[in-house]
């Protein structure tokens, strides 16, 4: 059980999107301070935040946000891109690698870098934003990342378990924000679904799954995968 009041949060990609809303949320149940990162920390709005420039695929960057913030209690992984990928066979592979970078290796290195930190500070709860995409490869090289993330926080759910550091993932579909401004489909509001995310951490969730379609996503994956892929079937 992780309590966010008087907690000390940093949300990577705080600056929009459920990054923002999560960093609204985390201060709503009164967290004492939030990092909220960006390349650019001037695009940081919340007046309250702490706003830490960060670029998750570099290194020196990462190393040097987990040198400042070294009060840090929950950890957010919430940064990511798609930059529309969807052909493994067609999209250029320097998409794919980019997509890769900040996804999957991004997240990796701003936790290697920060568990210390929250080790430090008597252990602490790791946020994981996944994506419904983590199970259904219907985005190209997108889907494989967020799949590739799903498998990564299983593992350090394992392995952070005897440092004292809970870890949850958040599996959703679609968001109302930037990434999904030119996807005609039913989108979660942000701060819903930064209340969901952060009721699990609060409840210990290994997982939350924000949405009916994820639920339903999640549910399928015991089927023969002609229900979740359709397609197969004609």
């Amino acid at each position: 059980m992780t309590s966010i009041k008087d907690s000390v949060a940093l949300v990577t990609g705080g600056s929009r999107g459920l990054g923002k809303a999560l960093v609204e949320e985390l201060y709503a149940r009164g967290a004492a301070k939030v990092y909220a990162t960006a390349r650019d920390p001037h695009t940081v709005t919340h007046p309250d935040a702490e706003p830490l420039a960060l670029e998750v695929t570099d290194p020196s960057s990462v190393e040097a946000a987990a040198a400042r913030a070294r009060d840090v209690t929950i950890l957010v992984n919430n940064a990511g891109v798609s930059l529309g990928a969807r052909s493994f066979l067609d999209a250029p592979l320097d998409d794919v690698r980019r997509e890769f970078e900040i996804n999957f290796y991004g997240p990796l290195l701003v936790t290697r870098s920060f568990v210390p930190v929250l080790e430090r500070n008597g252990g602490g709860h790791l946020l994981n934003v996944h994506s419904v995409l983590s199970w259904l490869g219907v985005a190209g090289s997108y889907s494989a990342t967020k799949a590739a993330l799903w498998s990564q926080t299983n593992s350090l759910r394992l392995e952070l378990r005897s440092r004292g550091i809970a870890v949850t993932g958040l599996h959703v579909g679609y968001i109302d924000t930037d990434m999904a401004s030119g996807i005609d489909a039913p989108k979660s509001a942000p701060g819903a679904v930064a209340a969901l995310a952060l009721d699990g951490v609060e409840a210990g969730a290994y997982e939350v799954l924000a949405d009916d379609l994820t639920r339903s996503v999640k549910a399928g994956l015991s089927q023969d995968l002609a229900a979740l892929y359709p397609q197969l079937a004609d």
